[in-house]
């Protein structure tokens, strides 16, 4: 992917991406876009494809500030499946309620209009929040002094995290690709690692 190709996208993800759960406040979702296609036709699809661009993507990011690579948990996948169905049924793109404590799972989301972005091109999104992000403990790690604004990629490289699982489901209009993690990330009053 080009660097102009990574920045445009990056300056429309923020309509597309999820509002972000930090210790516990919602913020709204932005309105959905619908993105222009830069292919004809729709990215491969498949749950071994996506597996292999997640743990690629999550790998590199993690590398460049020296966090070991995350194992692929199938338990996780499984859970991000069923909240990926949610919002199928639902249309409603916001982050699953979860309970605090044990048992609580880290979270990422993507919206995109239904086969416009490659796997590598979402987890690319998430990843490319990096230029917002300062080392300092969560909320306070953005720039732009919204946590939410760089906890997609906080959550990626977050060194006490050691296993993800995501699941990719589609609406006529829109995929939404859900990431989950354990242990979680974008723990208030904490640092990424």
């Amino acid at each position: 992917m080009t660097v102009e190709r990574l920045g445009g996208l990056k300056n429309r993800m923020m309509a597309v991406l999820s509002a972000i759960v930090l210790g516990g406040c919602q913020v709204a979702a932005p309105e959905r876009v619908v993105e222009p296609r830069v292919i004809a036709g729709s990215y491969p699809r498949g749950e071994a494809l996506l597996k292999a661009a997640m743990l690629a993507g999550h790998a590199a990011a993690r590398a460049e500030v020296g966090a070991p690579p995350l194992q692929w948990d199938d338990a996780l996948a499984a859970d991000a499946a069923v909240y990926a169905d949610t919002l199928v049924v639902t249309g409603r793109f916001r982050h699953a309620d979860q309970p605090m404590g044990p048992g609580r799972e880290g979270e990422t989301l993507f919206r995109g209009t239904r086969g416009a972005y490659s796997y590598r091109e979402m987890v690319d999104l998430w990843v490319a929040e990096k230029k917002d992000f300062v080392d300092a403990v969560t909320p306070d790690f953005s720039r732009t002094g919204r946590g939410e604004d760089v906890a997609h990629y906080t959550q990626i490289i977050w060194r006490a995290t050691t296993r993800v699982g995501c699941a990719l489901r589609s609406s006529r209009e829109d995929d939404y690709l859900v990431c989950r993690y354990s242990p979680p990330g974008n723990v208030i009053g904490e640092r990424v690692g």
